[in-house]
């Protein structure tokens, strides 16, 4: 039986995946189904229903394939929004390069404005916080910041921190 169709079973299997190994791979597996599925033959014409098992079977395996290349596109995208791990690690020391810097830019700064810029900016606390921690009013840690700020802007450029 093998001998006598497995040139049709290939050809009819090929058409459907486009790819000799895969073909070949599915043309056994087709005679394997074949020969489980003789008992259920019912003299319909022999060649037209081997030719329907190998159609089928390509069909699912082509579905496989199509399945298996949106999951790796999936993961593939996933893996881009992530970040590979040695994307990862880039991205940690960038961070830690650009943490350093602006530490060492905080040290630039006179002392005065450097408390109410880490305070509110790095320690994330608020006007209250500093002017109680301080002992000065809330309107004195809005001006330090103000001065602070502008300071920052007439001594610092972009390019100091790229």
């Amino acid at each position: 039986m093998v001998e006598k169709y497995r040139n049709d079973v290939f050809r009819t299997i090929f058409a459907v995946l486009r790819d000799q190994k895969e073909a070949e791979d599915a043309a056994q597996e087709v005679f394997m189904k074949i020969y489980t599925a003789l008992p259920h033959y019912q003299n319909q014409g022999f060649k037209t229903w081997i030719t329907r098992i190998a159609v089928n079977h390509a069909i699912d395996v082509k579905r496989k394939q199509v399945s298996r290349r949106e999951d790796i596109a999936e993961d593939l995208e996933q893996q881009l929004v992530a970040g590979t791990p040695k994307d990862s690690v880039e991205k940690e020391i960038i961070k830690l390069d650009r943490r350093r810097l602006v530490r060492k830019k905080l040290d630039e700064l006179p002392e005065n404005y450097r408390d109410v810029i880490y305070g509110f900016y790095i320690a994330e606390k608020s006007y209250q916080q500093m002017a109680e921690e301080q002992n000065v009013q809330v309107k004195t840690i809005e001006t330090k910041l103000y001065r602070a700020r502008n300071w920052m802007k007439k001594n610092w450029k972009e390019d100091d921190f790229s």
